[in-house]
């Protein structure tokens, strides 16, 4: 009796909310099937777009699974798991972000009902893990590989692992012109793993077939001055030279101060200023560049100087185009235009400055070293091309994983099929409970197939029923969804592929986060420590301001 009336022990602040134990665990699950559900219908070649409209007022219009899951803004922790698989699967692999979140999810809710019978969950963690190791190493012994081909057969191998990933995309329709135009600038960036050195650049209008790929850079005109429209806008084979620094007449800085005796030399100073920025133009020019750009601003009296001897001149070129001008030409951007040698001027067979839609370009092509290349997209509605530029993101991805690794496997669900196959095999040798959880992997597997014939309005039953029928047949290995005609197809032969990497990346990526989502069983939120600290960070962003304001406010009086 007197344990019972001894008082409450509490150990953490007032207004805590603490929630454990077998609930905990349910509640993210439910959590993360909510927001697979969102997704869900993106799937695959008939998989519907998603309309994000954002506070601020923007539209995103979207079928990319890391995308969407960026735009939703997830608060649910446990949720918030599926987000960073997404957005890691994007970032390594670029496609199959979608497969990844459903695959987690299905995992998850595959194992709910045993979280319900008592289970404990380290025992479903211990059997996922091994199952998901398992189905990796069936991967690997199933793909294919693509090495030792002719570059023809391979660029036409890596066209269709493209087309498979952009056949879901809202391009789909346009999947062989694009997939071909994705496969070259891979190609022309040859082992270079820098993504920034393949430029996509937007100019809305036109239809879709009105982009086009340079083997080479292209970028907007840049802010020009007076005189501009003198320079030639095209020539063959010219020297070019990259800078870093002002062409133009600087002011003094802050509180310089010269003191003169006699007012006479206020001229000899004036004309010092002349003198460096005409000595500057003239080392340009001598050193046999017809095309000069850089970095920072060049002013109106070098534009009109160059126009006067036949040079092109861009100045405030972004760093990004700048860097592919160097990649592509050969060249390296100066800070100096002190001593410049043949050895930093770069080259190229032909630039010309063309005009696309609205906008006016400048085109470098036929470059030497060739270790670049540029996208030009073309589209109706800005949305429309914001989302192009994404879908040819994945599929650049995919190619650049696809001629790194080279093997590829089979798409449509088959390879999905073949694993669950096999893993379904394995679980009757085992004894005990585990037999079960690995089982429940290997369905949870087959919400890939059975998710591409629900977006495509098949009967996803009786589908996954002739699957199931050919793969235990033993012959059917490489037998997936056959999108068209709503049966089953041989998707190899139907060059539905895609690299090996995306798969083996998503089942382990799924893997880790049901694990980690079952391994949780309590959440502690304190709304009354996070306010506090709120406010903290809000009154000293508020101090940090006024000091800022103050200050420019202080410097902005002061009479120069």
């Amino acid at each position: 009796m007197s344990a019972m009336m001894q008082p409450q022990i509490i150990l953490l602040k007032e207004g805590t909310d603490t929630s454990q134990g077998r609930a905990q665990v349910m509640s993210n699950i439910n959590a993360c099937t909510a927001v697979a559900d969102t997704v869900r219908t993106t799937l695959g070649p008939r998989g519907m777009d998603k309309l994000i409209h954002d506070d601020k007022g923007g539209v995103t219009i979207s079928n990319d699974g890391a995308t969407i899951m960026r735009l939703l803004d997830i608060v649910h922790p446990a949720a918030n798991i599926l987000v960073d698989i997404a957005k890691s699967q994007d970032s390594e692999v670029g496609d199959g972000t979608t497969t990844v979140v459903l695959l987690a999810a299905e995992f998850l809710k595959e194992a709910k009902p045993y979280v319900e019978d008592g289970v404990h969950p380290h025992s479903l963690i211990r059997s996922y893990r091994t199952a998901g190791s398992m189905a990796i190493q069936r991967v690997k012994e199933l793909a294919v590989s693509i090495e030792g081909k002719s570059l023809e057969e391979k660029k036409s191998l890596l066209a269709k692992c493209a087309a498979t990933t952009l056949s879901s995309k809202l391009i789909g329709g346009e999947k062989e012109f694009f997939a071909s135009m994705v496969v070259d600038a891979v190609l022309a960036i040859g082992n270079d793993d820098r993504l920034n050195l393949i430029g996509i650049k937007k100019v809305p209008g036109g239809t879709m077939r009105d982009s086009f790929l340079v083997n080479g850079v292209a970028f907007k005109k840049t802010f020009s001055y007076a005189g501009f429209e003198q320079q030639p806008k095209k020539f063959l084979n010219p020297k070019i030279l990259l800078l870093n620094i002002e062409l133009e007449l600087k002011s003094e800085k802050e509180n310089a101060e010269i003191r003169l005796s006699d007012p006479l030399q206020y001229q000899s100073i004036v004309d010092a200023e002349w003198n460096i920025i005409y000595d500057k133009l003239d080392k340009c020019v001598k050193s046999g560049a017809k095309i000069v750009l850089s970095r920072l601003a060049i002013g109106d009296l070098a534009t009109q100087y160059f126009a006067d001897r036949d040079i092109f001149c861009a100045g405030r070129v972004t760093e990004e185009d700048l860097q592919r001008v160097a990649a592509a030409t050969g060249g390296t951007v100066q800070t100096s235009v002190n001593n410049v040698i043949d050895e930093v001027l770069g080259s190229c067979e032909v630039f010309e400055e063309k005009q696309v839609g609205n906008e006016r370009f400048n085109i470098f092509s036929g470059c030497p070293s060739g270790q670049t290349a540029t996208i030009v997209l073309r589209g109706g509605a800005d949305q429309f091309i914001e989302e192009a530029e994404r879908s040819l993101h994945d599929a650049i991805m995919i190619v650049r994983r696809a001629v790194k690794n080279s093997t590829v496997v089979p798409g449509g669900g088959a390879i999905d099929m073949e694993i669950s196959k096999y893993l379904r095999q394995h679980a009757r040798t085992i004894a005990g409970k585990s037999q079960f959880f690995v089982n429940s992997f290997a369905k949870a597997l087959e919400v890939i197939p059975r998710q591409l014939c629900d977006n495509a309005g098949f009967d996803a039953t009786d589908v996954l029923n002739k699957l199931r029928q050919k793969h235990a047949s033993g012959e059917g290995a490489n037998y997936g969804v056959d999108i068209n005609t709503g049966g089953i197809a041989d998707s190899f032969a139907n060059f539905v592929w895609e690299p090996a990497v995306v798969k083996i990346n998503a089942i382990n990526a799924a893997t880790e986060a049901s694990c980690l989502i079952l391994s949780v069983d309590e959440t502690v939120k304190n709304p009354k420590s996070e306010s506090a600290q709120g406010e903290a960070a809000a009154g000293a962003m508020a101090g940090r301001g006024g000091g800022a304001m103050r200050g420019r406010g202080g410097r902005g009086m002061r009479r120069r």
